[in-house]
């Protein structure tokens, strides 16, 4: 039968509720319910099922049972059928553009489209990809092969800030490599995964994805499951502690994307004019809500007041504010947690007296979780704004005249998840990269992802990696074959 003959017209999803959790094949609700906001406006827009235990335990006991039969099948087969479910994620992929502006906050006509539409596309690509076995030794007395099995279960848990590209992310590469799945979102966007969960139950077996919505408590209860192979998390690096001390139980294995406090460094000479937008883009995309922006922009003396004042014009064109309005530029802060916090960081910004030559003051009075974009002028090195990752549309600019120091300066810190650096002569960009203690370094761009390539951050930044032929190794097991002719 061909798999992708299954989708698209027939696959009838309703977004506007109510909102039901996939356990083994079936859609079902929960005793508990939590609300769930609008950024933008802070009203409620839905009720999320809040799974119970037991619940929690069917989902991890119906992925059990149907992992032996989803390993079993063919790289083919399981392809055909990723690809049927990027086919009907594609039908549907407006309604999960709206949803991921309402629950999140960024403007749907630019990084929603821009995130449900990459996403997809991660889907199907992955869909392609496979882990060739590996002959070491074949001899006439002897043959050493070397293959990689799945785990079992995989156990995902996926943040706030790009709910839909992140739990795709994992949920491709976990299925093709013959694991199954019990996803669980953040509480503050579980919209979007809950929908996509229900899609998939259209087209996948029953038990292969499963997702479960909740907190805190519903995290640790896939965190310390015994029958959880792996568990796969993005999220702070507070949180990624715990998830590893959790998982030390039956030595899960762990793949852990966690926080950035990331460095860009502009050298001397560098024409710096036509990468203003593109920095921009990168400090402040999804309102700064990205573990990969930059939070520490280093630039030459020789440069600096010119790059800051044309920074700060350009900066001030922008517009924060309902992610639904096409004029706007940066959505709202996704939740009240982080809003607070940034509350706290710009009152420490304020009390020290840092120069802030844009933004600098939060409305309170307005409502929604608005921010505005600031950017603060050359701080000390060990402030606050430096020091740690604000998760927001906050910037400090740094003066820097000695390339060995900005270096050190960059490296200061206990994450190690991406940098840039940018300059005219690039064997010396390059030079300077290879000095930066981080997973990915760009050189005169930023920000470029692909399936083939590993991302991953060193530190405290995470443990393992996503992506490329060492991202679906994390799900496997590798498993050596001795045989004697």
């Amino acid at each position: 039968m061909n798999i992708q003959s299954k989708i698209a017209s027939n696959v009838h999803v309703d977004f506007d509720g109510p909102y039901r959790m996939s356990v083994g094949g079936d859609l079902v609700g929960a005793d508990q319910t939590f609300d769930v906001y609008n950024p933008a406006t802070g009203a409620v827009v839905a009720n999320a099922p809040e799974a119970s235990r037991e619940q929690v335990d069917a989902a991890i006991a119906a992925a059990k049972a149907a992992q032996p039969g989803w390993a079993g099948l063919s790289w083919e087969a399981r392809s055909a059928y990723i690809a049927a479910y990027a086919d009907a994620l594609d039908a549907h992929k407006e309604e999960l553009i709206t949803l991921l502006t309402t629950e999140q906050g960024k403007p749907r006509h630019s990084m929603a489209t821009v995130e449900v539409d990459y996403a997809i596309y991660w889907v199907r690509e992955v869909a392609k990809r496979r882990l060739e076995d590996e002959v070491l030794e074949d001899t006439d007395e002897h043959t050493v092969r070397v293959a990689h099995t799945p785990l079992g279960v995989v156990g995902a848990i996926t943040p706030w800030n790009f709910p839909v590209l992140l739990g795709l992310w994992k949920i491709a590469p976990c299925l093709i490599t013959g694991n199954t799945i019990i996803m669980k979102p953040s509480p503050y966007t579980p919209l979007g995964t809950l929908r996509f969960g229900e899609i998939a139950q259209k087209i996948l077996p029953p038990g292969v994805l499963n997702i479960v919505s909740g907190g805190n408590a519903q995290g640790a209860w896939i965190t310390e499951h015994p029958d959880v192979s792996k568990i796969s998390f993005t999220g702070s690096t507070a949180t990624g502690r715990k998830v590893m001390a959790a998982s030390s139980g039956n030595l899960k294995r762990i793949t852990l994307e966690l926080g950035g406090n990331d460095p860009a460094i502009v050298l001397p000479g560098t024409d710096y004019k036509p990468l203003i937008p593109t920095l921009f883009d990168a400090a402040f995309g999804n309102s700064g809500q990205w573990c990969i922006a930059i939070k520490r922009l280093y630039v030459h003396d020789t440069l600096y007041d010119d790059f800051l004042s044309d920074f700060v014009d350009y900066t001030a064109e922008k517009t924060v504010g309902d992610g639904m309005d096409p004029n706007t530029d940066l959505g709202p802060i996704q939740n009240t947690m982080q809003y607070g916090k940034l509350l706290d960081l710009f009152a420490d910004v304020k009390a020290k007296g840092y120069a802030v030559p844009l933004g600098g003051e939060i409305d309170e009075a307005r409502p929604g979780n608005f921010v505005p974009i600031t950017i603060v002028d050359n701080p000390p090195k060990d402030s606050r704004i430096v020091r740690e990752e604000p998760f927001g549309p906050i910037l400090p600019v740094l003066r820097f005249s000695d390339v060995d120091a900005v270096i050190a300066d960059a490296n200061d810190t206990e994450f190690g998840l991406g940098a840039s650096v940018w300059g005219p002569d690039r064997e010396e960009a390059v030079s300077v990269a290879n000095r930066i203690e981080a997973g990915t370094v760009w050189v005169n761009e930023i920000h470029i992802h692909g399936i083939d390539i590993p991302f991953g951050g060193h530190k405290q930044s995470g443990m393992g990696v996503e992506n490329g032929k060492e991202g679906l190794q994390e799900f496997t097991n590798t498993k050596t074959y001795m045989v004697k002719k």
